[in-house]
């Protein structure tokens, strides 16, 4: 017996797009590639994510101002990549009252046999495509081609957000795996879905057609032009590591290189290596959102992921909630203007960059003040975080922190002195704790001015959860 929504979903898919639309790789700035054709991500990647700003609502007309705006105030200073999160595949996402999940969540209502009600925007081979709705330049089976070109048009690097797995609705269809015999319920497995999204099911790295799938999928995003997938659902609570392994094997062999970025976290120590083996950035935290506790914790996370950071491979502490974010009341708590004090934004910008992390902007850039976006801007800190090495804590106690690294063309240091504490405190670092003796001459990175000649120690000022951060030359070389 035919399921009655199937003749439409298949007779719309096939107006959407067919399976065999493979369209165009457009040109974008050039990327380095190293053996085997996977990218050589020598330094953290930088850029903007709409999901902390808009959630899973963003249009077209909304992500390409955010272009506009990047491009002619943040591209000088680093941030290139531009990135559409999640559920771009739904014409109105959260457009129901969901009473077990938040506000705006994009989970999909099902009949009683369990079959989605809520259509989703996918091509005959089970593959999702933008919403036409939301994404209008992607009508005629084009995808995210043309807004990927705007991307590109304009220096930036285009990046979109996927779900691990299989749509449900591609299982219910059984759709055909593109140039394979095999079908969307011999690779699913109904059973595994991700906990806080219910649009998909997972895949089956042992079963034929699987791999196939996934090369299908990266095909599609490599003739869009994308390049950078933030690849959800992958760690937490379950760690997957045969869809890791097949979305490396995709990209590797899809002819475009893409950043492989995985969330969300904690993402388990015990996998670091395979991480680094096979993902080129990956979530070290859960959702990360402007609060205290959740930065002071930060500092325990990447102390124990400095071992595993880059070339080729960065932990990630996630976006960066500054400015004006979850617009409307979604995704996390009511629209408003971060909770981070200035002092506090201060000190996540000191500490991603010191640990390089990827420098994700989580804020709406079109609303938020300029005062909140000044910390994307200072090219001396900027720098730490993209050219250091050795970076790693030295200490954590009674209320302070310290990080340092290196510059590797000169042999500086870089210096990064923390106050957590909830009241103003001097900071100081002991020379002898790094083996640094002599003079050094000391520069405020955050102030951009020297501050005069240090020996054996240098103490800071530093404001209730504030930071600083400093470069030591040596003198008399």
């Amino acid at each position: 017996m035919k399921i009655p929504w199937l003749l439409g979903v298949l007779s719309a898919g096939m107006l959407v797009a067919g399976c065999d639309r493979a369209g165009r790789v457009s040109n974008s700035p050039p990327m380095d590639l190293s053996e085997g054709g996977r990218i050589a991500l020598k330094r953290p990647p930088m850029g903007w994510n709409s999901f902390d700003a808009y959630d899973c609502a963003i249009n077209e007309a909304q992500f390409k101002a955010v272009v506009d705006f990047m491009a002619v105030e943040l591209r000088e200073y680093g941030w290139e990549y531009a990135v559409i999160d999640y559920i771009w595949f739904n014409p109105s996402p959260g457009n129901w009252n969901n009473p077990e999940r938040r506000f705006g969540h994009p989970d999909v209502r099902f009949d009683p046999n369990g079959v989605p009600i809520d259509r989703l925007t996918m091509d005959s081979c089970g593959r999702l495509l933008p919403a036409v709705e939301r994404f209008p330049s992607a009508a005629g089976g084009r995808g995210f081609k043309p807004l990927a070109d705007y991307v590109h048009g304009k220096g930036l690097r285009f990046g979109i957000h996927i779900m691990r797995g299989i749509p449900r609705q591609a299982y219910y269809g059984n759709t055909p795996i593109m140039g394979t015999r095999h079908s969307a319920r011999e690779i699913a497995e109904p059973w595994d879905t991700c906990p806080w999204c219910n649009n998909m099911f997972g895949v089956d790295a042992a079963q034929s057609g699987a791999q196939a799938y996934y090369d299908s999928l990266f095909r599609l995003y490599a003739a869009w032009g994308v390049d950078f997938i933030k690849a959800d659902d992958m760690m937490y609570p379950v760690y997957h590591e045969g869809e890791i392994q097949m979305m490396r094997k995709a990209i590797d062999g899809c002819g475009r290189p893409m950043v492989l970025s995985l969330s969300c976290g904690d993402a388990p120590p015990g996998r670091a290596r395979h991480l680094a083996s096979f993902a080129d950035m990956w979530r070290i935290s859960g959702d990360f959102w402007d609060d205290w506790d959740k930065l002071e914790r930060m500092f325990d996370l990447v102390d124990a992921w400095s071992p595993f950071i880059g070339p080729d491979r960065w932990p990630d502490a996630d976006m960066l909630p500054i400015g004006h974010i979850s617009l409307g009341g979604r995704p996390h708590g009511p629209d408003r203007i971060s909770n981070f004090t200035p002092e506090e934004q201060v000190t996540m910008m000191t500490l991603w960059c010191i640990a390089r992390s990827p420098l994700m902007m989580g804020g709406d850039l079109l609303t938020s003040p300029p005062e909140s976006l000044s910390v994307l801007k200072n090219k001396e800190v900027l720098s730490v975080n993209q050219v250091s090495v050795g970076n790693r804590q030295v200490f954590r106690e009674a209320g302070a922190a310290c990080w340092i690294a290196t510059e590797p063309g000169s042999g500086d240091r870089y210096l990064a002195l923390f106050n957590l504490a909830d009241r103003a405190a001097s900071v100081r670092f002991e020379f002898e704790r790094e083996n640094l003796r002599g003079r050094y001459r000391v520069r405020d990175l955050w102030a951009a001015k020297d501050i005069g000649i240090r020996e054996k120690k240098l103490s800071a000022d530093l404001p209730p959860h504030g930071a600083g951060l400093y470069r030591l030359s040596p003198q008399g070389r």
